[in-house]
């Protein structure tokens, strides 16, 4: 499946030709624009590509695992030339980013990890209610009658706000997002797929978590070492799941200086 792709890169530089493009991917309900910030500080120097995954934005719908969405993303930067790449993923898009990089190694360049591990962890049902694929819209819907319609289902502000941004406002409004596709395959998208032995990515590799996310533990070291050996650890203090949003400054330092080893 052929994603949707937002674009960047500088206007005319040889340096820029010669560095690997960085691929951005976003976590579960998300879309390409929401590292759209990071995005824009790497493309001064370099090729940026962001990708809606599928079900997501504006890319196709389907069934979803990891290995389909990782399969989703190498056909896509093939078919924009942009292999091999440095892939930056938040969480499920951290956990799509792993998988292409553990199945087709020579497709990248390098792995950024933003706040996942390769195991169990991600949202929960009771972060999205399954009652939302039930929603009966009115006729017309504006942002501030979308965010009334969602306030009884999902309490918390900063998860309401990304799902008013996944709905189809004005006449006919609806989801725009692939939902159904995205509840059945919720379970998948919370674990992790068990791996022939021996499967690793040698490539430089960096994990980002926020200090007060529960989503990557000591618990998980074993595994991320044994499938990415040369991985390194950063914390960034006081910052939660939405690290790049938590401390933008600190995450772009961080993915900056990454990019440029």
């Amino acid at each position: 499946m052929l994603l949707n792709v937002i674009e960047r890169g500088p206007e005319a530089s040889s340096d820029a030709q010669s560095l690997p493009p960085v691929v951005l991917l976003h976590g579960l309900f998300g879309r390409a624009r929401n590292l759209g910030f990071v995005q824009r500080k790497l493309a001064a120097t370099r090729r940026t590509l962001a990708l809606d995954l599928r079900n997501h934005g504006d890319s196709p719908h389907g069934p979803m695992s990891f290995q389909i969405m990782a399969e989703d993303v190498r056909e896509t930067l093939e078919h924009h030339n942009a292999l091999p790449a440095m892939l930056l993923g938040h969480s499920m898009g951290g956990k799509t980013a792993m998988m292409l990089a553990l199945r087709h190694p020579d497709c990248v360049h390098s792995l950024l990890v933003v706040d996942i591990a390769p195991g169990e962890g991600g949202f929960t049902r009771m972060d999205v209610p399954a009652e939302l694929e039930k929603l009966d819209f009115p006729p017309h819907l504006d942002r501030a009658e979308a965010d009334a319609l969602l306030r009884p289902l999902i309490p918390n502000e900063a998860i309401r706000q990304m799902m008013v941004q996944n709905m189809r406002l004005g006449d006919n409004p609806g989801w725009s997002i692939g939902l159904a596709d995205i509840m059945t395959a919720l379970p998948t998208i919370m674990g992790w797929p068990d791996l022939p032995e021996g499967t690793q990515y040698n490539g430089p590799t960096l994990f980002i978590r926020g200090e007060i996310s529960p989503y990557i533990q000591p618990k998980n070291y074993p595994a991320m070492h044994r499938l990415f050996p040369h991985y390194t650890l950063e914390t960034i203090s006081g910052a939660g799941h939405w690290v790049h949003v938590d401390a933008p400054k600190r995450f772009a330092e961080l993915v900056e200086k990454f990019a440029e080893r």
